[in-house]
């Protein structure tokens, strides 16, 4: 598992919409599996679900990027797992951390 989290400048539906597009257009493989979206009283919140094969690995996984916004900050916050194929633990990370340096990247 790797994560990552960070305050970004700019507009929330700007910042998301840039973070989708480029995690989309960063990989043929990758995919937007599922996605919510919350409003509250004082701010908002999109979670996205991400899917990619990772060749190094052999194996898919899933970077889920949580975008929130609150008196005028927007956080993103990505975890990536699925990058080992062990059954008990995991024996490598590479596939994870290069699905979330796509994302660091674009931040």
């Amino acid at each position: 598992m790797a994560k990552l989290e960070q305050m970004v400048p700019g507009d929330f539906n700007t910042v998301l919409n840039r973070l989708t597009t480029g995690i989309l257009s960063g990989s043929i493989s990758a995919s937007l599996e599922d996605q919510a979206d919350f409003v509250f009283a004082d701010g908002r919140m999109a979670v996205r679900v991400f899917e990619r094969y990772s060749s190094l690995g052999g194996n898919r996984l899933t970077m889920t990027l949580l975008v929130s916004e609150r008196g005028g900050q927007t956080k993103v916050t990505a975890i990536t797992s699925g990058g080992s194929q062990a059954l008990f633990y995991k024996l490598n990370t590479f596939g994870e951390e290069a699905f979330l340096k796509k994302l660091k990247d674009l931040l």
